[in-house]
């Protein structure tokens, strides 16, 4: 049986991914807790073949040990938020460049062969001039956060070349669902909890955000451990389909059933470092034989359910 190590195995994504893979695999996990929660692991912890180990992927020695008898790296931890990286360059370096390092020259010493990293596809190419933006687009970040996701994926390729590790790059588009405490969606929710009758929107609106709905997500990263690939693979993981940022606050009023204005404070960026198209080209995972299985305003409604479970209807 496979012994899988996912870092950052609580949050998110991470632990929608661990649920997957406990089903056929041995499974340990990495997390600090800083944004991910013990309670989205709670019903593996007595389970079988997993372990949990509450430590950072900065620290070397508990990255050693983490990394002791496993097959293959599912490496999800990172600090993930944009304007932050904004905000602290050297904090967000030390994290996501200095931290995923640790862990690869722990796979490295361990001789581990396989990673797969979770990168971005929404902002390692900055602001491309081709859409949908393919693999091969050289990588042009606005933002601190994709300059390390990119530098950290420039390492992969040299580590396959170097060291024979296998590595896949999975350049995320922006991914949603239950158990996402960060985000447009998510701001936009509580925002109309505080004010159910004006929700303020950064930018004029028309910025364009590619999404895919968890469970398609998980199916791709499934699919893609399971296919054998050689080198370093960088592939664009996203449903194909986009929503203005507009559409995505109208979705967010209907669902909750407001009669909320909508105030735009006018800028063509949301924030420093925002993208204001994000479209990449998905035909390489297609044809792997990936397919969506949520249509993207489907699954934006299925998460602002969600949202409504923990939170409430606001008003």
């Amino acid at each position: 049986m496979t012994r899988i190590l996912v870092t950052g195995g609580a949050g998110f994504i991470g632990s929608h991914l661990v649920d997957r893979l406990v089903e056929k695999h041995d499974v340990a996990v990495l997390d600090d807790l800083s944004g991910g929660s013990i309670e989205n692991i709670q019903r593996h912890l007595e389970r079988p073949g997993f372990v949990f180990t509450e430590g950072s992927i900065v620290d070397s020695k508990t990255v050693e040990e983490a990394v002791e008898d496993i097959d293959l790296v599912f490496h999800l931890a990172a600090q993930p938020d944009v304007r932050l990286s904004v905000e602290r360059p050297l904090w967000d370096f030390r994290i996501n460049v200095e931290g995923s390092m640790q862990l690869l020259e722990a796979i490295r010493k361990s001789g581990v062969k396989r990673i797969i990293f979770a990168s971005s596809g929404g902002t390692v190419y900055g602001e491309s001039e081709v859409f949908p933006t393919p693999e091969e687009t050289a990588f042009r970040p606005i933002s601190n956060y994709g300059a390390a996701k990119g530098a950290f994926e420039m390492y992969l390729n040299s580590y396959s070349e170097l060291y024979g590790i296998n590595a896949v790059s999975l350049r995320l588009g922006n991914i949603i669902g239950p158990r996402l405490t960060h985000g447009v969606i998510y701001d936009f929710f509580m925002k109309l909890q505080h004010n159910p009758s004006e929700l303020e929107v950064l930018g004029d609106g028309t910025q364009v955000k590619a999404y895919m709905y968890i469970d398609d997500t998980i199916d791709a990263m499934v699919l893609l451990s399971e296919k054998t690939s050689s080198g370093h693979l960088p592939i664009n993981v996203s449903s194909g389909e986009r929503l203005k940022v507009s559409r995505i606050a109208e979705l967010v009023i209907e669902e909750l059933e407001l009669d909320a204005r909508i105030r735009y404070t006018g800028t063509d960026r949301g924030w420093a470092g925002d993208v204001t198209v994000t479209d990449i080209d998905i035909s390489l995972l297609e044809s792997m034989g990936w397919k969506s299985k949520t249509p993207l305003e489907e699954g934006v409604r299925k998460y602002i359910q969600w949202l409504i479970g923990q939170f409430g209807v606001p008003g």
